[in-house]
């Protein structure tokens, strides 16, 4: 008997703009490694520009450096996450007064109705972040306040993953004093959150090597990047997932939001697959890791072929079978 599929946890909503892109921002209080990490991104190739405060990922500094001067006087990760967390509550506070008043003109002096659930919203995140202190991701929201929020995109509605930077010694030996502090201020201000170690100086130098010798390396201090990771989590955190086409020549990964529906998945890779959708045939990337081959995949009764209501699920690799002249058949009627 197959082992029983072991059940997610619930997903809260993802309040913001619903995308399939990757996009995450960095922010830290000054000299803790935000550049270090920002040119590390650069040199693997993944889109990043310099945007002032315009961020979602913490990035805490966990070691003391002679060359590197703290904006507070010394390294303390657990009060900088503190600054951090209540600088970032108070920028959405600014925000929120700014456009409360507007609206208060509108729906309380000019008795605007359409604009009413709006601002009844906007005051629900006021109680949020002026009487309870909170930040808004915390707080239970409605079908009808998500939209509002999407449209304001306040800063600490966006989920977080916790990055901290080590020495290179540190993330090699993988110990550090600071870090059973850091993880239980995570643990108590925003449960269930990703904390991720890793070393700026670290990934820096690593990237620097050729495949061979950052190979050696890795073999040599037992180590590995942690940027797979981070990527990773961060695919998580936004809800998105992998699903592979593959051709003779090409294997391509699409990015989707967690559960989207393989006609939905289709239209991903041209419109014209979702239109005209027959079927999808799938199997598991780890079924074909493991049988070693689509052959031995279906051999192994494991190819599946789904209808228009199967959920894609990270990682599937996928044949759309479509009808061709689906999408000539809606171009003629319009």
């Amino acid at each position: 008997m197959a082992p029983k599929k072991v059940e997610e946890p619930e997903r809260k909503p993802l309040i913001g703009r619903v995308g399939t892109n990757l996009k995450v921002g960095i922010v830290g209080i000054p000299n803790v490694g935000k550049s270090t990490f920002f040119n590390v991104l650069t040199k693997s190739q993944a889109a990043a520009e310099n945007f002032p405060f315009c961020t979602i990922d913490p990035n805490e500094s966990a070691f003391e450096d002679d060359d590197v001067t703290h904006v507070e006087g010394d390294v303390n990760p657990v009060r900088d996450l503190d600054i951090i967390s209540e600088e970032l509550r108070l920028k959405d506070v600014e925000f929120l007064n700014t456009h409360l008043e507007k609206l208060e003109k509108l729906v309380i002096r000019g008795n605007d109705k359409k604009l009413k659930p709006e601002y009844d919203t906007l005051l629900k995140v006021k109680g949020v972040l002026m009487e309870e202190k909170k930040h808004i991701r915390f707080a239970d929201w409605s079908a009808n306040d998500i939209e509002v929020l999407n449209k304001y995109l306040f800063l600490t509605s966006k989920p977080i993953i916790y990055l901290v930077n080590l020495s290179e010694k540190d993330y090699i030996r993988k110990k550090n004093k600071w870090l059973i502090k850091i993880k239980e201020w995570v643990d108590k201000n925003d449960p269930g959150a990703i904390l991720i170690p890793f070393s700026g100086i670290f990934e820096n130098k690593v990237l620097d090597m050729d495949e061979a010798e950052r190979a050696k390396y890795f073999e040599e201090h037992k180590v590995t990047s942690a940027l797979d990771k981070i990527i990773t989590q961060g695919y998580k955190a936004l809800q998105l997932q992998y699903f592979f086409t593959s051709g003779h020549d090409e294997v391509k990964a699409w990015t989707i939001q967690k559960g989207t529906k393989a006609p939905q998945a289709a239209g991903k890779i041209h419109t014209d697959f979702e239109k005209g959708f027959i079927m999808a045939e799938v199997m598991k990337f780890d079924d074909f890791k493991n049988e070693g081959s689509e052959a031995a995949v279906k051999a192994a009764g494991k190819y599946r072929q789904q209808g228009r209501n199967y959920v894609v699920e990270d990682g599937d690799i996928i044949f759309f079978k479509f009808n061709a002249g689906a999408g000539l058949k809606d171009a003629k009627k319009k």
